[in-house]
C-alpha cells in the first residue's frame, strides 16, 4: 500500500533533507526516497516529540497545589490516579521499591506512545500514527530492552546478571538446572524484542487498514448512488458523513489501550530483571522475595 505524503513531511524534507542527505551519505547509507531523506514517520515522531515537549511548557507554566486547572489534573491522571492504571501506579504494583527513578523513563515512552497512537485519529491527509510503521514501535522496544537491561546490571552487577538468566545457581543441582536454563532464559528475554513491537505496531496498523477500507467502501457506494439517483446519492452519503466519527472514536480507544498494554509489559520487563532472579525460581513455600512486599 502506497503511502501518502503529506504535506509537513515535504517542508521538513525541504528544511532539512539536505542536511539529513549529507549526513546519510557519510554513513554510507542510502535513502530509501532520495527526494525525501527524512521518512515519513521520522517527521511524525518528530511532530509528536515536538508537541509533548510544548504541552510539558505548558503544564510546568501551570502548576499549582491550592488550584490545579482541567490540564495538571489530566496529567495527574496519567501518573496516577485511583483506578489504579496510572503510570506510577503500575510501577509500583510491579517493581515496588524504587519505582519512582523510573518513572522518567517509562513515562516518556509511555506518552510518546500515547500521543504517536492518538495521531492516527485525524483524517490521513493531515497527520499519521507513527506507531503504524513498524519501525517506531522497534525502537521504542529496544530503548525498553536497553534500559531494563541496563538497570539489571546497576542491580546485580555484570556477572551476577548474567547469573539471573540461570536462576542464580547456589549448589551442584541448581547448576545442573542452570545449563537448561540459560538458553530459555536468553531466548525468552531476546523475544520481548518482538513482542513488544508486533503488538503495539500490528494494532496501530489494523486500526489505520480498517479505517481505510471501510471509508472506501462507503465513499464507492455514495458515488454509485449519486449517479443513479441525486437522492440515492444523499440518502447513501449520510453514512460516509457518520460513520467515520465511529471509528475515530474506536481509534482513539484503540490508541489507549496499546499505550496501556505497551506500559504494562514495560513495567513487567522491570520486574523481572530488577530484583534478584532467585525470587522467580524460589520454591520454598511463604519465602519472601528480597525488596518485594509479595508472597512468591
Amino acid at each position: 500500500m502506497e503511502e501518502h505524503v503529506l504535506g509537513i513531511t515535504r517542508f521538513v524534507n525541504h528544511l532539512l533533507g539536505p542536511l539529513a542527505a549529507a549526513l546519510l551519505s557519510k554513513l554510507h547509507v542510502t535513502a530509501t526516497d532520495p527526494a525525501l531523506p527524512i521518512p515519513q514517520h521520522v517527521v511524525m515522531g518528530m511532530l509528536v516529540v515536538l508537541i509533548g515537549t510544548v504541552l510539558a511548557l505548558i503544564l510546568k507554566s501551570r502548576l499549582s497545589v491550592e488550584k490545579p486547572g482541567a490540564f495538571q489534573q489530566a496529567a495527574e491522571m496519567l501518573l496516577t490516579n485511583p483506578m489504579g492504571f496510572g503510570i506510577k501506579d503500575l510501577l509500583e504494583e510491579n517493581v515496588h521499591h524504587g519505582a519512582s527513578k523510573l518513572i522518567p523513563f517509562v513515562g516518556s515512552i509511555s506518552i510518546f506512545v500515547l500521543l504517536s497512537n492518538l495521531m492516527g485519529a485525524f483524517p490521513s491527509s493531515f497527520l499519521v500514527a507513527p506507531t503504524g510503521q513498524v519501525t517506531v514501535p522497534l525502537a521504542c522496544a529496544i530503548l525498553t530492552f536497553l534500559y531494563f537491561n541496563w538497570q539489571g546490571m546497576r542491580h546485580h552487577g555484570p556477572v551476577g546478571y548474567l547469573g539471573t538468566f540461570a536462576g542464580s545457581p547456589k549448589n551442584f543441582g541448581a547448576w545442573t538446572l542452570a545449563i537448561l536454563l540459560f538458553p530459555v532464559e536468553i531466548i525468552s528475554t531476546s523475544a520481548r524484542l518482538l513482542s513488544l513491537t508486533v503488538r503495539l505496531w500490528a494494532n496501530m496498523f489494523a486500526s489505520d487498514l480498517i479505517y481505510s477500507i471501510f471509508l472506501g467502501l462507503l465513499v464507492g457506494g455514495t458515488t454509485f448512488g449519486w449517479s443513479k439517483s441525486p437522492i440515492l446519492g444523499v440518502v447513501l452519503g449520510v453514512f460516509p458523513a457518520l460513520i467515520p466519527v465511529a471509528f475515530i472514536a474506536l481509534h482513539i480507544f484503540v490508541a489507549v489501550v496499546q499505550a496501556y498494554v505497551f506500559t504494562t509489559n514495560t513495567n513487567f520487563e522491570f520486574a523481572g530483571k530488577r530484583f534478584p532472579a532467585m525470587c522467580r525460581f524460589s520454591v520454598r513455600p511463604a519465602a519472601r522475595c528480597p525488596a518485594t512486599t509479595h508472597w512468591r
